[in-house]
């Protein structure tokens, strides 16, 4: 499954908020009756549409049904394309239920051909331009975290120069961002072997010489283990610099235990390295209708049951 399919529009640049310390997870404030007895282990966080033949088609039915199973975060990549008002009602609805809001994508509407690694002025505008808007969309729906994807590669240039343009550009947006305690993730992906940022050792690279608290990485379980696979061992080296956790199985992109992962020790290690952050739940439905839901939050359920 194509990462397109969940960014909607496709992506160059977001931004997210979260302090190097800032991995907590806030849900509890609203805790309804009765609501802790099936509350995840691990903050799992779904997107629009996972759950929309069990709850319809309404984006807040669905985070009132996802809360109802369990779980107490959510992540919504095409949030930017969601009216001001519609932003406000979810980031209301998720204060009033305890839940986190995850990333959400800043999309400049040039599906990955903007390029951070060219060094154009043109596409360095759009970023900054892009990181500028996000604050009051981040501020509407409680964001504190949103995807950067810097772009393709830029055959002509050597890999030194394109890494110094990223670099530069990633600088400019943690200077508008900084202020007002908002962190970019960086997202290596395995979508096509074009684009600039493929390895989390890479990200770290970046994350290091930008040395902005507002440049981490998001560590993408899927995409990591198609890209490099020794997840684990990978994950701890880049530990420090990494502020956001997604989830896929491979092949196909599902839920935990449809494929070749063995999430449950993932989460247990996580688990024990004290990880309170959330988990997005970026993949598709293994099997349709209410049925495939309901096997969702089972797989999840076996998943979050990892031995300590």
């Amino acid at each position: 499954m194509e990462r397109r399919k969940f960014l909607q529009h496709g992506t160059l640049a977001g931004i997210s908020a979260l302090a190097l310390g800032g991995l907590a997870n806030t849900a509890s404030a609203a805790e309804q009756p009765g609501a802790k007895e099936n509350t995840f282990r691990m903050n799992y966080a779904p997107h629009d549409g996972m759950f929309k033949n069990s709850a319809g088609g309404k984006f807040l039915d669905q985070i009132k049904f996802m809360y109802d199973q369990g779980f107490r975060a959510i992540e919504d990549n095409g949030m930017m394309h969601r009216t001001p008002a519609e932003q406000e009602q979810i980031g209301s609805l998720l204060s009033k239920l305890g839940m986190q809001m995850g990333v959400f994508v800043v999309d400049t509407g040039n599906n990955w051909k903007t390029s951070l690694a060219s060094g154009k002025q043109e596409f360095k505008d759009a970023f900054i331009k892009t990181c500028r808007e996000s604050i009051d969309v981040a501020k509407r729906c409680n964001a504190k975290w949103a995807t950067v994807v810097p772009g393709f590669f830029d055959r002509n240039l050597p890999m030194g120069i394109q890494t110094a343009h990223v670099i530069d550009a990633l600088r400019s947006g943690a200077e508008i961002l900084e202020p007002h305690g908002l962190v970019m993730v960086l997202e290596p992906l395995s979508d096509t072997p074009d684009l600039f940022l493929r390895t989390a050792e890479q990200s770290y690279e970046i994350c290091k010489a930008v040395k902005s608290p507002s440049c981490k990485i998001l560590y993408d379980i899927y995409h990591m283990q198609r890209n490099t696979g020794n997840l684990i061992p990978v994950m701890d080296m880049c530990w420090d610099e990494i502020a956001y956790i997604q989830i896929g199985d491979n092949p196909g992109r599902n839920e935990p235990g449809t494929g070749e992962i063995n999430y449950q020790h993932i989460f247990r290690h996580l688990y024990k390295k004290g990880f309170k952050g959330v988990l997005g739940m970026e993949h598709g439905n293994a099997h349709p209708g209410k049925d495939g839901e309901a096997t969702l939050i089972k797989a999840y359920r076996q998943a979050d049951a990892f031995e300590i």
